[in-house]
């Protein structure tokens, strides 16, 4: 290959050179500058380098030039993201179960592109993917994609949904029949991501995992306007919903002994009142929730450290679970 073929990329490559071989820990001498570009088959001197690097200067690029032991080394300072940072972006992507597991080293692999080859090796020994719980869904990035077009383009979608069985076979929900839904938005609960949407058949709004989401696409209809609902939160939404199980939605009257102050902001957030309760060291608060038995579930795993008052119904649901639960045993 003839020298000097890539000649007029040289800004490009000398970006990526920067970016991939250099950080606040690792410099290049010019010649080293010079040696790099040679392997791209670009020629390079030393003149023409100190004015290149002023571009990328002025391009926005934090290239910083200093003595080291007598040498002086050129690195790129700045980035877009810290080396934290795509920890923590790491740490998302690997533990989201929603993401599968070739997908989610797909992504890592892109994050590790973002910084220096040097720190790159920080984030991969972040990953620990294998063996986790991961989704088995591919699509499910290309789903969200079409969720939030139809959205944004006032369409609803349709969709296949499935479960599975005890042959851990993918089985489709009402015999493969397709659901047309007016998309409301996307939520996150207990590391899933949901749709929630109006189903107009049902006159009623509904959620779906989106990993069990199979064949959607945006149709040509628009959305109902009861997805509009004035006032709609999407929060509020999923904190009412227990691990996104419905139920009759009712307010509730809870006692919570203080020691689970932090249980109760955990759920329900900061805005729910505490009221001083009758007993000592306790307090009540009155939420709106969905009555489902993963609510019912999710009082009986505080113990004692919360009771429900108010209303007698759902005092009487939470007895006869116990019951049903203590009988299984």
């Amino acid at each position: 290959m003839a020298k000097g073929l890539y000649q007029k990329s040289k800004l490009l490559y000398l970006m990526r050179i920067f970016m991939e071989h250099t950080d606040e820990e690792h410099g290049l001498t010019m010649k080293e500058l010079i040696s790099a570009l040679d392997e791209y088959q670009i020629s390079a001197e030393r003149k023409s380098l100190y004015d290149d690097i002023e571009q990328l200067r002025h391009f926005g690029m934090d290239i910083i030039g200093e003595q080291r032991d007598k040498k002086f080394y050129y690195y790129l300072a700045g980035r877009d993201f810290e080396i934290a940072e795509l920890k923590l972006l790491v740490d998302a992507v690997q533990s989201s179960k929603f993401i599968t597991e070739k997908k989610s080293n797909e992504l890592i692999k892109k994050l590790e592109s973002l910084t220096s080859k040097y720190e790159a090796v920080h984030l991969q020994r972040q990953v620990y993917v294998k063996g986790r719980v991961k989704a088995s869904n591919e699509s499910i990035l290309y789903s969200v994609d079409v969720i939030h077009d139809a959205i944004s383009t006032n369409r609803k979608i349709r969709f296949k949904y499935f479960q599975w069985n005890e042959k851990k076979e993918k089985v489709l929900r009402h015999n493969g029949s397709v659901y047309e839904i007016s998309p409301i938005g996307l939520c996150w609960d207990d590391e899933n991501y949901y749709l929630v949407g109006y189903d107009s058949a049902a006159s009623k709004n509904k959620h779906f995992r989106v990993d069990k989401m199979l064949e959607v696409v945006i149709t040509d209809c628009q959305r109902d306007k009861e997805a509009f609902v004035e006032g709609f939160n999407m929060v509020e939404y999923s904190r009412k919903v227990f691990a996104m199980y419905e139920g009759e939605e009712t307010y509730v009257k809870l006692r919570f002994k203080n020691d689970f102050a932090g249980v109760a902001i955990d759920r329900f957030g900061t805005d729910v009142t505490f009221f001083p309760a009758k007993e000592k060291d306790c307090f009540t608060i009155n939420v709106k929730v969905h009555v489902s038995n993963q609510f019912l579930g999710w009082i009986m795993s505080l113990g004692d450290g919360v009771k429900i008052l108010e209303p007698e119904t759902v005092v009487e649901k939470l007895k006869t679970e116990a019951e049903r639960i203590l009988k299984s045993y």
